[in-house]
């Protein structure tokens, strides 16, 4: 996976307390959390793996050319969706040998194709010299606002996808600076922000009836969208659903919190996805068995989940081999939450379900611990019984209770 990881500084907080909102299609949260794996590195996977993997995830992507593992995680489990990985934004000259291209791309044009026919897809800086994305070698950024190459796009990936048998694709980089993937300096062509996400909005348009047509689900990698207003929104409008893959813990000490661009904008991603009937995979990045960004993780993502929303952590960036570890957690059941999450106290949210409650303190990193009374008898996760519990900053809780 290629989005890009950027170092983040966190502000202090600025946004109001979410509002009451009357209980709509897609706000009734399932307090079961669903997990996904992103399996791209091309490691073997062996049988066991692949039928246990098949049954325990809601979504898996792979590879155009690992078909094989297609039909055993669909042998295992037929309603899994499974996903092909394709990048909108860019062509791998690695992918070319001897001058043609390989017959499964992990893009939707190949190198030396484009090279022969369409060099005027190549994106261009001020010099006039194509970009490649900095610290991906052989990856060539491409002119996602060109509808030849759209269309072009377009034809190849579901050529591919449906000719392998995937039922959707996971549109790597729908990116939103100008110059991502190479600081400082964005594209002659789109020299703004708002120039560049027009381009994707173009294109994510143009595919969409396609996709449709083709019965194909389409899920964006739309990673920092909460760093461009209204960015997650637009771009979602014109997908299936989308996909942070830096979503709220970037480490095991780097925790976002709330501020405009913090804690509530990325819990929002999920809300709106849910609210919208959309697909929505969010990877926060953690070490296995680190409990305060697990828990921190595990309690804001109930805190927005519906039916659809998937979780999986990641203990580094583009890790993405062996399947990760669940913790106990996924294996919980909270029943239902009618309402919307709701504040105890200065960023301090609690979302109630049926048989268990969720607190976050999204306060900084060893803020005052905040005392929040559950209102009755609680098990937290190491099954002791309490009746509250006391949180410090960037912290968070999941409390099951009889019912």
């Amino acid at each position: 996976m290629t989005a890009v990881a950027t170092a983040l500084v966190v502000g202090p907080s600025a946004v109001a307390d979410p509002p009451e909102a009357d209980v709509v299609a897609g706000e009734i949260g399932v307090g079961e959390a669903q997990s996904f794996w992103l399996h791209l590195n091309s490691t073997p996977v062996s049988d066991e793996v692949a039928a246990a993997e098949a049954k325990r995830r809601q979504y898996v992507v792979l590879n155009a050319w690992e078909g094989d593992l297609l039909k055993k995680l669909k042998a295992s489990n037929p309603r899994l969706s499974v996903f092909v990985y394709k990048d909108l934004s860019s062509t791998r000259s690695y992918a070319c040998k001897n001058g043609a291209d390989d017959q499964h791309l992990p893009t939707g044009v190949g190198f030396c194709a484009t090279e022969r026919e369409h060099p005027d897809w190549f994106l261009t800086g001020p010099d006039g010299k194509r970009f490649e994305y900095s610290g991906y070698s052989g990856h060539w950024q491409m002119d996602v606002g060109n509808t030849a190459y759209q269309d072009a796009w377009a034809a190849n990936v579901i050529k591919d996808a449906k000719g392998t048998g995937f039922d959707g694709v996971l549109m790597d980089n729908a990116l939103f600076p100008c110059d991502a993937y190479h600081s400082g300096v964005c594209p002659k062509k789109y020299p703004t922000n708002e120039a560049f996400q027009a381009a994707y909005v173009s294109m994510l348009s143009n595919l969409k009836g396609r996709f449709a047509e083709a019965k194909l689900k389409t899920v964006a990698n739309l990673s920092n969208a909460r760093l461009h207003n209204n960015a997650w929104d637009t771009y979602i409008d014109h997908v299936d659903g989308g996909f942070d893959e830096w979503w709220l813990v970037f480490s095991d000490t780097d925790l976002v919190t709330e501020y405009p661009q913090g804690w509530s904008k990325q819990v929002a991603e999920i809300t709106s996805s849910e609210a919208r009937g959309k697909i929505v995979m969010v990877q926060p990045h953690f070490t296995a068995g680190k409990e305060q960004p697990q828990r921190y993780a595990m309690a804001s993502y109930y805190m927005a989940i519906g039916d659809k929303a998937a979780i999986t952590p990641m203990p580094r960036a583009d890790a993405y081999g062996d399947p990760t570890p669940e913790s106990p957690i996924y294996e919980w059941r909270l029943g239902q939450a009618a309402k919307p999450y709701y504040s105890v106290a200065n960023n301090v949210f609690r979302r109630d379900f049926t048989c268990g409650t969720v607190v976050v303190n999204a306060n900084p990193t060893n803020s005052a611990a905040v005392k929040v009374d559950l209102g009755g008898p609680h098990m937290d996760e190491k099954g002791a019984n309490v009746t509250s519990v006391d949180l410090p900053g960037t912290s968070g809780t999941v409390l099951r209770k009889s019912c």
